[in-house]
């Protein structure tokens, strides 16, 4: 909401005509929306090789002895 408010009124500074300014705030809110999709899209794709690590914790051990019998 601000930072519409803030394309608002910075177009109106500069075209000096609300209705114009208004058009380029509504412009901007579905443009915002649009790339922040395909931003996040591409993110999610994007493939890290991050593998999760299996280490013993003092709330859930490993219990070696289920891996003996």
């Amino acid at each position: 909401m601000v930072a519409t408010s803030d394309t608002f009124l910075i177009s109106w500074i500069i075209t000096g005509t609300w209705q114009l300014a208004g058009a380029i705030a509504g412009i901007e809110v579905l443009t915002k929306m649009f790339l922040y999709y395909g931003h996040e899209r591409v993110w999610s794709n994007i493939s890290w090789e991050k593998k999760p690590k299996e280490e013993h914790t003092t709330i859930f051990p490993f219990n070696d002895k289920e891996d003996n019998q």
